[in-house]
């Protein structure tokens, strides 16, 4: 389906699954972090199947995963242009009889989705703390997408756990630096940590990102530490093997 362009939008493509996605430099772009985390998460391909992509943006990671399931996607955003461009996106890529974009915060996401009714939770959450000497973007659309000033890991957790059937599966990308926070509050919210995945930007550098999966109501234990990855080959600006696979299919 053709759909219009707005002002400073384009048009990218992950090759790898032929979807597109309409992104604003200005506004919000997807980055690897979210084709990483729908390359991570495992959904049950029923069509049955019921997913929730809270702190969707402009509806990427919920996009990247489509393929993966004949199920329904909902697309939580509460910035009212990015849950337009995840509108178009979805339209772009004839997945309208299976994406629901919902333009609310997700405190209120009970009002649109039944508690216990998911199977599979995703979410790139702002991987950054709100407070007085944080160093927060100018642009009100990036600060927000970056930075907990709308929501907070908290909220994520709890509304991820309300939203979760038992036993239902949450897949999250986030910062190394927080992975402790992160696992002490999946606990806490009845979501039991089972895998970790550390991306490293090259072999010689700390990671910078990780990936997380849980089980609601999970057995305790039964953590897997799962291979590494890295993003570059060398000091170049070639990607590794693995990577070109996610990205092109190759």
């Amino acid at each position: 389906m053709k759909v219009e362009l707005n002002e400073s939008e384009r048009i990218d493509q992950l090759y790898s699954q032929k979807i597109k996605v309409i992104q604003n430099p200005n506004v919000f772009s997807f980055s690897l972090d979210a084709i990483l985390l729908a390359n991570f998460a495992a959904i049950p391909k029923s069509v049955n199947t019921r997913v929730v992509d809270l702190c969707a943006g402009n509806g990427a990671v919920g996009l990247f995963a489509a393929h993966k399931t004949n199920g329904q996607f909902s697309e939580v955003e509460i910035q009212p242009k990015l849950a337009d461009m995840a509108q178009r996106s979805v339209d772009l890529n004839d997945l309208s009889d299976r994406f629901t974009v919902y333009n609310t915060d997700i405190k209120d996401v009970y009002n649109y989705i039944n508690h216990d009714s998911t199977d599979v939770v995703i979410c790139n959450p702002p991987y950054f703390a709100n407070s007085e000497n944080s160093h927060k973007n100018s642009n009100q659309y990036l600060a927000i997408a970056r930075h907990e000033i709308k929501t907070n890991l908290n909220m994520v957790l709890s509304i991820t756990s309300g939203l979760l059937k038992t036993n239902g599966r949450c897949y999250f990308v986030y910062r190394p630096d927080r992975l402790l926070e992160l696992l002490d509050k999946m606990s806490l919210n009845r979501l039991v940590p089972k895998e970790i995945q550390f991306i490293y930007p090259r072999i010689d550098r700390d990671a910078n990102m990780i990936l997380v999966s849980g089980i609601k109501d999970g057995r305790p234990g039964g953590l897997k530490v799962k291979a590494p990855i890295t993003v570059y080959q060398g000091h170049g600006n070639q990607y590794t093997e693995q990577i070109s696979r996610v990205l092109y299919g190759k």
